[in-house]
């Protein structure tokens, strides 16, 4: 048995757990707090939503064990939450439910989509849904509720509740609205900056995922243009890649990631097509990892631009990939793709490194790739399905 530490609604609680517990049980067996539902306990349903240090996450999926000094928030939490009593009302005023089995997720996935996404249209609302299922409604009503509460959270004064959740995974629609990122030299996250364009997409499809992120590296574009050609030096920057040959148009190699119990190594090769007088180059690849019987397509266009008067360079990158195979349910799930940012984000410091005093870069062993709690939620929910299933 393990001893869980974690503040539930603002107020610290313990209870011992088995380490397979899930945080879901926890909160319904231990603390009685049955306002969070079970329904698939895979994940899926979304009804067992509940906020972990103020972003939405599935209890059905998350070990309660791997909650340790984390902040939960179940819908019982929400009595004084000004949005929330909103949406409340909303609900009921616009018929956005019926059984109720599966609000108390909704609900909560509705306010951090009118906190996060003020003023969303009904196609971005009906996308952030996605993960939430009702079996009553037909949505309409629900849609109809969330969007009159975003258009007044829009409107509302100065002061409103600050955005705390993370960025979804943006649909091509809502490019324009994607905000763009930087790397400091010495920090490998990724910070909002001042929104700067992008390269055009190449269209989304159905199965195709696409983003658009930008970083910053602390030397002039001439010098970072001729990095990103050094194959060697990339491969070196980038966690978890081994370059196996590159003739100047084409690279071979792999990128081994280690998701909680689950390591893929994808290999496969890429064709180059870069524009010395644009300062742009396309990167078009595919590879497959044969533990997991998973392949992956994908298109990469980076654009190196000057900035604070060519003292230092943003680098544009506008990605789609298509993830197949077993794998393929942490792309749907945006796990893939915030995988893929953090990528970026190591990525872009190592190289930072690479111009700093000293030239060395402090790259980042693939074991180390995860994306929070949320990847090891959804990792151990692939597992118990996958072993469930006999896919032994």
């Amino acid at each position: 048995m393990i001893l869980a530490q974690l503040t539930v609604n603002g107020r610290p609680v313990s209870g011992q757990v088995e380490p397979r517990t899930h945080l879901a049980d926890f909160l319904r067996e231990q603390l009685r707090l049955t306002g969070t539902h079970l329904g698939c306990e895979h994940g899926v349903c979304g009804a067992c939503t509940v906020l972990l240090d103020g972003v939405p996450v599935r209890s059905c999926i998350t070990l309660a064990a791997a909650c340790q000094g984390a902040e939960i928030q179940t819908i019982e939490g929400f009595d004084d939450d000004p949005v929330m009593g909103e949406l409340r009302q909303a609900f009921s005023r616009e018929h956005g439910l019926q059984c109720g089995f599966c609000t108390p997720g909704m609900l909560i996935a509705a306010r951090d989509i009118v906190l996060r996404v003020p003023g969303a249209d009904e196609a971005r609302i009906r996308t952030e849904l996605a993960g939430n299922l009702c079996r009553c409604t037909g949505y309409r009503g629900i849609v109809r509720a969330v969007a009159s509460v975003a258009t007044a959270e829009r409107s509302a004064a100065p002061g409103a509740p600050a955005v705390t959740a993370a960025p979804f995974a943006e649909p091509a629609a809502a490019r324009a609205e994607m905000a763009r990122f930087t790397v400091a030299a010495d920090r490998p996250a990724l910070a909002p900056v001042a929104a700067a364009a992008a390269p055009a997409s190449s269209g989304e499809e159905k199965g195709w995922t696409t983003f658009a992120d930008s970083f910053v590296i602390a030397a002039a574009p001439e010098p970072v243009w001729r990095m990103l050609a050094d194959f060697p030096l990339v491969a070196a920057c980038l966690p978890g890649a081994e370059l196996t040959g590159h003739d100047g148009r084409t690279v071979k190699g792999s990128l081994r990631v280690r998701l909680g119990p689950i390591s893929a190594a994808f290999a496969g090769s890429a064709a180059i097509e870069r524009d010395e007088a644009a300062r742009t180059c396309l990167v078009k690849g595919a590879g497959s990892d044969g533990a997991s019987r998973s392949r992956t397509r994908g298109e990469l266009t980076y654009r190196v631009v000057p900035e604070d008067g060519d003292r230092s360079t943003r680098v544009l990158i506008d990605v789609r990939y298509n993830l197949q195979g077993p794998l393929a349910q942490f792309s749907r799930s945006g796990i893939a793709l915030e995988l893929a940012r953090r990528l970026l984000a190591d990525f872009a410091a190592n190289l930072n490194a690479r111009v700093s005093p000293g030239g060395q870069a402090a790259t980042v062993p693939a074991a180390r790739l995860q994306a929070g709690r949320l990847l090891w939620s959804a990792l151990w929910a692939w597992a118990r399905g996958w072993f469930r299933s006999g896919k032994t």
